[in-house]
């Protein structure tokens, strides 16, 4: 189990992380939760209702990061469909925005609820939910390292430059990361299909 997702018999996953694994997952969960933003509170005696309808921007993000994680819905070949994914956007972005943030809460929240054993680490057993929840964070943070990295398809490949960074490359250290959580969500998928 060490390194990498099992299934469990009630339909979730569970893994094995040291304490510098859990440190680096829960403040890589952190920022992204900083990038996401802290969403939009209701105001004091606002209609529940009316807050379901509450429209986003219209305008994809300008940090390339969050407009990895908010893509165009349609592109932007044209007038039309460059209208078409503003009011796509403005209806789906805060919705999404908050499944993230969700999301990432979850993977803060299971950290932080471990009991380390005695040699720091400890074992995380996810429920499905949490399991799902723990799958889209660790997407997020994948495009969010790799748009910071900017990070080809042909670099990622086996036999891509990723793998052969020089110790001396100030990117190492994230692209270790990139590749761990890789890893990680790799495995997660193979216990989330039947």
């Amino acid at each position: 189990m060490a390194g990498h997702f099992e299934a469990t018999p009630d339909g979730g996953a569970a893994v094995a992380l040291d304490e510098v694994e859990i440190a680096i997952l829960r403040s890589l969960a952190v920022q992204l939760l900083e990038l996401i933003g802290p969403g939009e509170e209701p105001t004091e005696g606002e209609d529940p209702l009316a807050a379901l309808f509450t429209e986003g921007p219209s305008e994809p993000p300008a940090d390339p990061a969050l407009a990895r994680l908010f893509p165009e819905a349609y592109g932007d070949e044209d007038r039309e469909l460059r209208a078409a994914s503003a009011e796509f956007r403005r209806f789906t972005e805060n919705d999404l925005r908050t499944r993230k943030r969700e999301d990432a809460l979850t993977v803060v929240q299971s950290l932080d609820a471990l009991s380390p054993a005695g040699d720091g680490g400890a074992v995380l057993a996810l429920t499905a939910d949490q399991s799902r929840g723990w799958l889209g964070t660790l997407n997020d943070l994948r495009l969010t390292i790799g748009t910071r990295l900017e990070v080809s398809e042909e670099e990622e490949g086996e036999d891509g430059s990723l793998y052969r960074l020089p110790d001396s490359d100030p990117r190492k250290p994230m692209v270790m990361a990139y590749l761990w959580l890789g890893a990680l969500q790799e495995t997660l998928v193979e216990t989330l299909m039947p």
